[in-house]
């Protein structure tokens, strides 16, 4: 799974997701057999990210550009 998403469907958990943005994913093999996500979403209080169902993003690919203001701004 890429290191990057973007949320195609936020229906269940508007607080938590945004239509339309990247969020950053972690390594979750276990979460990976059951179809499942380990999201950095907006409640930053969890560092460990929270579990979503994968078929609510979209894999992207970021320019390393990208990629490294985006961990800035994670930090």
């Amino acid at each position: 799974m890429s290191e990057y998403v973007i949320c195609i469907n936020n229906k269940g958990n508007p607080a938590s997701l945004i239509v339309g943005k990247v969020y950053r994913t972690l390594p979750d093999t276990e979460a990976q057999v059951h179809d499942l996500l380990r999201v950095i979403d907006e409640d930053t209080s969890e560092p460990d990210g929270y579990l979503y169902s994968a078929s609510i993003f979209a894999p992207i690919e970021l320019p390393e550009t990208a990629k490294q203001a985006l961990a800035v701004a994670d930090a």
